[in-house]
């Protein structure tokens, strides 16, 4: 292919061009020759310059065919050096291409590699994340339910609770149920405070009265007793006061109803020669304790001085323990001639014991005169085994020793 004049011509286009343009030569020299001979007829002198025409004609005509020979070979050349060059460049431009190719295809290995590292870093990332974050919900989810579950146990011990008021109001509402929650709270007081042979529950005295709790002090005092009472409505009253007048009202009630209760005890369970000269009323509210003592005082000295005194839980459990330690000491006094009586049969058996280890202290000495004894006769034995093992009998001589050993039934 050769592109001439803007336009592509194949091998065959240009030897077919070429051929119509020797034709056309070949058809304009006829037409000369024929106007020659005609020229012919009219002058001879135009004969010779016809020919030499002719001639020269037929000269070119040679000229032209060598000239298209030429060109053949030179369109033959110029086809095969395009076609070397064609394919060159299709050659150079397939290894361009498959270098572009190997460049791409390694470029987009890199890059998967890369995208698969990032990938796989994010995965791991993200899974690290996740557990964190797994972790830490289930850590807060347990809080979570510690929290609900301590929320709960609350809750039912608020609701025991609030039941176990209500029984309570319901027990202080009652004057019988009151007066036996005062006995029980007097008697867990005494019996954590007192020996069990050291008092005496609903004991009966001699007047035919029956007190809370009897306790065997020796004399002096003597038996003392203490009485439960609880002057619940009168403090109640006392508490729902709003105005003065109401104020002093419930105040008036409270002193009678804490002045009957401190006679009464004082009738009931101070018996001369029988008990002590005085007895303990005892009050199982702490708030009722301080309230008389804050706003009703002379009453509290009116029970001093009908040798009533008033207890609360608190001041109760320190007075037992005072009784405790007289009733040790008592008892301390009562035990002193056993006492007095045991250490002499202590000192007894110290000094028996004192003789026996004397005499093993001899047993022990004998029998190691007797181990020295043996240890010497072993030894005696011993030289006279390596003489016979060596057939020396003329060197000594000894006669034969008597040991002496202890009797075993010293």
């Amino acid at each position: 292919m050769i592109e001439i004049a803007g336009r592509v011509w194949s091998e065959q286009e240009l030897v077919l061009a070429g051929a119509a343009a020797l034709g056309i030569v070949l058809l304009s020299m006829l037409i000369l020759l024929v106007v020659a001979v005609r020229a012919a007829g009219r002058s001879a002198r135009a004969t010779e310059p016809l020919v030499v025409q002719v001639d020269t004609l037929g000269r070119a005509v040679e000229a032209l065919g060598q000239g298209q020979h030429a060109l053949s070979g030179g369109l033959k050349s110029v086809s095969d050096a395009q076609a070397t060059a064609q394919m060159h460049m299709v050659q150079t431009m397939e290894a361009r291409l498959a270098h572009v190719q190997q460049q791409m295809t390694e470029t987009l290995h890199a890059n998967a590699l890369k995208s698969a590292n990032a990938l796989s870093e994010m995965q791991t990332r993200m899974n690290e994340t996740l557990s964190g974050s797994s972790e830490k919900t289930t850590k807060s989810l347990t809080q979570l339910q510690e929290r609900l579950a301590t929320i709960d146990k609350a809750q039912t011990n608020i609701e025991k609770l609030s039941g176990d008021v209500l029984s309570l109001q319901d027990i202080l509402s009652n004057k019988q149920t009151r007066g036996a929650f005062g006995e029980i709270q007097l008697h867990d007081i005494v019996s954590k405070a007192l020996p069990a042979d050291a008092y005496a529950m609903q004991a009966t005295l001699s007047n035919g009265k029956r007190a809370d709790c009897l306790i065997g002090l020796p004399n002096p005092p003597g038996p003392i007793v203490i009485d439960s009472k609880f002057p619940l409505e009168a403090y109640e009253k006392l508490r729902a006061a709003g105005t003065p007048a109401e104020q002093t009202l419930a105040l008036r009630e409270m002193k009678a109803a804490v002045r009957t209760h401190i006679k009464a005890i004082a009738e009931r369970y101070i018996i001369e020669g029988e008990t002590a000269d005085g007895a303990l009323m005892f009050l199982p509210s702490e708030a009722v304790y301080a309230e008389l003592h804050a706003s009703l005082p002379e009453v509290v000295r009116e029970g001093f001085a009908a040798r009533v005194w008033i207890v609360s839980p608190t001041t109760c459990m320190a007075t037992l323990n005072t009784m405790r330690a007289v009733l040790k000491d008592a008892r301390m006094r009562e035990q002193a001639g056993a006492i007095r009586k045991t250490l002499g049969m202590l000192h007894r058996d110290v000094e028996i014991v004192l003789e026996r280890v004397a005499k093993l202290d001899t047993h022990f000495n004998q029998a190691r005169q007797d181990l020295d004894g043996i240890t010497t006769a072993a030894e005696r034995a011993g030289k006279r085994a390596g003489r016979l093992e060596s057939f020396d009998f003329d060197e000594q001589n000894d006669g034969p020793q008597l040991i002496s050993v202890a009797d075993p039934s010293r």
